[in-house]
């Protein structure tokens, strides 16, 4: 497949996941663009997240991984996933805590994997499934992301900041946490770091659309920004918020990486994932989580 085809096809699933465009017009101009039925259905599966064998498989020795549920409100709990390293429950010093927000998907295995990732590295991590007052998120993504445009936002980040403030003290001991997401999740960061204050230690913020540069004056725990050079929707929010975080003398870091997508990281997607580019970004935020949370 031609590389302008594939970076039509890119923009338009991009508009279609993230602009709510209608998928029988997205399936016509996907057609289109691909010169055929047969064509289009290759693109999409190149294009659309796929199931991938995990970075860190469930049993994977040293981590320990369990479905939880947590109170974020009175009569209101949300459920997700947790990894940890094995023994870190009864350790005498709590280990580093980080939460991690899943795309516009909702909670699937590879934002599980993602925190099996951060278990392996020495951090309690928990995932939580932001679809839970709904039911829980379902296997059809298109419904998934329906529901995510659904969801109350301002409760949304209550309930995320609600699972940071917990998450600080663990056996009547404080603890340092961080945050990490991805898309949706990514601008569920910048958001929920807003709404945490002190009770945050680190965000790490991938390729998620930022808040009003207005708002930057707030943002107490340290930021790091990774972004995608071709990803010109979030990139336009993105770099105003970071100017804006630079000239309230904020702690930010950002990083771009040219020539790659909008979820890049994401080892799901065929045509999007750049290898070279996620692990240089995973390597600057395990770094970035060393130095404000320790490990």
């Amino acid at each position: 497949m031609s590389d302008p085809v594939l970076r039509a096809a890119i923009a338009l699933y991009d508009r279609f996941t993230h602009e709510g465009m209608d998928r029988r017009a997205f399936m016509a101009e996907l057609t289109r663009i691909a010169g055929g039925s047969a064509a289009a259905a290759m693109l999409l599966s190149s294009v659309a997240c796929r199931a991938a064998a995990a970075q860190v498989p469930p049993d994977a020795p040293g981590i320990q991984g369990q479905e939880v549920e947590w109170e974020v409100a009175p009569g209101r709990a949300l459920r997700g996933y947790q990894a940890m390293p094995e023994g870190a429950a009864q350790a005498a010093n709590p280990v580093p805590a980080v939460v991690v927000i899943h795309e516009n998907r909702g909670l699937n295995d590879h934002i599980r994997d993602v925190a099996r990732r951060l278990a392996v590295a020495g951090y309690q991590a928990v995932a939580p499934d932001f679809l839970s007052g709904a039911g829980g998120t379902p296997a059809d993504e298109d419904r998934a992301r329906e529901m995510i445009g659904q969801l109350d936002m301002a409760r949304t980040i209550a309930d995320g900041t609600e699972t940071v403030r917990r998450l600080g003290v663990l056996q009547e001991r404080q603890r340092k946490v961080g945050i990490v997401g991805f898309c949706w999740g990514g601008a569920m960061v910048h958001r929920v770091a807003l709404a945490a204050g002190d009770s945050l230690a680190a965000a790490v913020s991938f390729y998620g659309p930022a808040p009003d540069p207005a708002e930057a004056s707030r943002l107490v725990a340290p930021e790091l920004v990774i972004l995608a050079g071709r990803d010109t929707r979030v990139n336009a929010t993105a770099g105003p918020w970071v100017a804006a975080l630079r000239a309230a003398g904020k702690d930010v870091t950002e990083i771009t990486y040219p020539d790659v997508d909008h979820a890049f990281h994401n080892d799901t997607s065929a045509a999007r994932y750049n290898r070279a580019a996620a692990e240089q970004a995973w390597a600057a935020t395990l770094d970035f989580f060393r130095r404000h949370l320790g490990a």
